[in-house]
């Protein structure tokens, strides 16, 4: 299947590394002009060229994710450059906290909410307000397996993002037939975000995946590029889960 997005136009936050930057390359590849948004320009720049020099159609607008202003500016400015704004993908996540969730400080729980629901939830309303609501869209929102699971360490990492599939199917519900909202669910991906959680044994947590291995930052964008094409035009409010059968294990993970 040639998954093809061309001639729209995609905002990716926490587009500069990752599973963003993937993203990205999977939506320039397939014909769109995307918007990169992360906090730092430099690394911003960086994926920027690198897609470029692939023949993609990209631009750049540093931005805080839990920032309300800053998304619209961002949203604004990709309207200003491209005319439009079809897909829009909430990718930016934050976890600023280690450890047992009983545990965990106010400061760092609202953080982690501000940037892991709030922020997809301001983006999405500006998405909508200024281009979605007159000419159609679709919105991919990046959640986690922590969502659907329980996750020693990063426990309230997950509740965010367990909240995060719930807005998804709320705004699923309300935006429809207009814009279509999906999740993602990713495992255990190799990305600088996940580092700690790789260190503490990637080997022996791949070993007993049934397909023996961890993710890759594409793996997770050419699921998210089929959500936004026209090959899913009949799916919203949807939790597609990428994570090499991990749900699929035992009870106990043996």
């Amino acid at each position: 299947m040639d998954l093809r997005v061309d001639g729209k136009v995609a905002l990716v936050t926490g587009g500069s590394r990752g599973i963003g930057r993937a993203v990205a390359a999977r939506l320039a590849e397939g014909g769109a002009s995307v918007m990169l948004c992360a906090r730092k320009r430099e690394a911003l720049e960086k994926a920027a060229a690198e897609i470029t020099a692939d023949g993609g159609v990209v631009d750049v607008f540093p931005a805080n994710a839990g920032d309300p202003e800053a998304a619209e500016a961002a949203v604004v400015a990709t309207v200003a450059r491209f005319g439009s704004l079809e897909l829009l993908v909430n990718n930016a996540a934050t976890n600023p906290y280690f450890g047992r969730t009983i545990d965990i400080d106010r400061s760092r729980a609202d953080k982690t909410m501000s940037v892991n629901l709030h922020g997809a939830l301001a983006w999405t309303q500006c998405a909508w307000r200024l281009s979605m609501a007159e000419h159609g869209g679709a919105v991919v929102n990046v959640s986690s397996i922590g969502a659907l699971s329980v996750s020693p360490g990063i426990g309230f990492y997950g509740v965010s993002k367990a909240a995060l599939v719930a807005l998804t199917r709320q705004l699923a519900w309300e935006l429809g037939p207009g814009v279509r909202v999906n999740a993602v669910v990713p495992g255990l991906v190799r990305t600088d975000f996940s580092r700690a959680l790789l260190e503490l044994g990637a080997d022996a947590v791949a070993a007993r995946l049934p397909l023996k291995r961890l993710g890759e930052p594409d793996d997770v964008a050419k699921v998210v590029l089929f959500l936004l094409s026209e090959a899913a035009a009949w799916m919203t409010g949807a939790t597609v889960v990428v994570d090499g059968g991990a749900m699929a294990m035992p009870s106990g993970g043996t």
